[in-house]
């Protein structure tokens, strides 16, 4: 197994470099202090919200093995185009089966942060609903793409989860956000579709990676824009009632 060839970028050139400027934007917005009382919300500082994003992106390029499944045909060195998205697929030569990997920056770094903020704001039961919620969605829309693994509509996940972190609490709305958007994706898509990986031919299937790591990486943004926007109605309210 070449090191080379379980490392790629989880999207088309291209369509990275999108995510890569939605990056830029939040960390322009977060410096001019537009976004200064975002990371408050979440419970963490600026520094590690800058940090999350960017190791999301960086770590997207690198898959941890867990182990192999049988394999069948191997489609590879190809582009896909999922609901305007573009995701690649590893070109690989004389592999033996389909490789089970957790992608580090759409699976171990989410995962990491969401038990962090679980266990910071005591959101087991909420976060527990949240995630649920999500990962019911995520397992409905998930779709086998032959030679990629499973993917969700880019979309997806964060307008879903916005919709249940607004509902369960609006105060923890950030947090469940982003909680329940990692957790429930990465559940709802990928954990509970492991069993149909075999048959689609692919390489590499990693979890948190090319088929997800689009929407879980839009979560973390769209939780520190409900971080922001939260606080913001917040500070109104009570501007309102101070005397």
């Amino acid at each position: 197994m070449q090191l080379g060839e379980l490392h790629y970028l989880p999207l088309s050139p291209p369509f990275f470099a999108i995510l890569v400027g939605i990056f830029v934007i939040v960390l322009a917005l977060i410096q001019l202090g537009v976004l200064r009382y975002a990371y408050l919300r979440l419970g963490v500082s600026s520094g590690v919200v800058l940090f999350l994003l960017f190791g999301s992106l960086l770590g997207s390029y690198f898959n941890i093995p867990i182990w192999r499944s049988p394999g069948q045909r191997m489609l590879s060195g190809q582009e896909i185009e999922f609901y305007a998205m573009r995701y690649v697929i590893p070109l690989v030569v004389h592999w033996p089966g389909t490789i089970i990997a957790v992608n580090i920056g759409g699976a171990a770094i989410p995962s990491l942060m969401s038990v962090y903020l679980l266990a910071r704001n005591r959101l087991w039961i909420k976060g527990a609903l949240a995630i649920a919620a999500v990962a019911a969605v995520c397992h409905w829309l998930a779709h086998p793409i032959p030679g990629l693994g499973i993917a969700v509509p880019i979309f997806a996940p964060a307008m879903v989860t916005a919709v249940v972190a607004v509902l369960l609490s609006y105060e923890d709305a950030a947090p469940l956000a982003y909680i329940g958007g990692s957790l429930g994706t990465l559940i709802g898509a990928d954990l509970l579709n492991l069993d149909k990986i075999a048959e689609l031919g692919a390489p590499i299937a990693s979890i948190g990676g090319a088929g997800t790591f689009d929407g879980i990486f839009l979560t973390g943004i769209l939780a520190v824009l409900l971080a922001s926007f939260t606080t913001l109605r917040h500070r109104q309210v009570s501007e309102e009632r101070a005397p």
